[in-house]
């Protein structure tokens, strides 16, 4: 009986420690994000300053300036849970961002490689 409780216990203890999903970070084009993140149920983010923003952004995207002393913080309000599609001007800050993401807990992160500036370039 003893052997069994030990059992048990050892297997439920490998299983606490493993991860609940990995979280992924995954570089897109820009058909992509078009089929992906365009009038769909996702958070599509903006991490350019608001300046740049304001001259021009993605769709319906939300704008959290990468930039910010408080950037980790004002993430923390987003859904872990629901995928996050990142852009800036051209793949720097969204790749920067998308590794915060990653260490705060977030699963599924797409980053437009091409960014803003790829999106203008060749028109939608």
């Amino acid at each position: 009986m003893l052997k069994y409780c030990l059992s048990l216990v050892c297997g439920l203890l490998m299983l606490s420690c493993q991860p609940k999903e990995k979280s992924t970070i995954t570089k897109i084009d820009k058909q992509t994000l078009i089929e992906n993140a365009l009038d769909k149920d996702v958070q599509l983010i903006d991490v350019r300053t608001p300046q740049e923003f304001a001259a021009g952004s993605i769709g319906q995207a939300i704008n959290l300036n990468v930039n910010d002393a408080n950037f980790s913080e004002l993430i923390l309000d987003l859904d872990k849970e629901k995928p996050v599609y990142l852009f800036c001007k051209k793949g720097g800050r969204s790749n920067r961002a998308a590794q915060i993401f990653k260490e705060n807990g977030f699963t599924n992160i797409y980053d437009y490689s091409g960014g803003y500036d790829d999106w203008v370039k060749s028109g939608k």
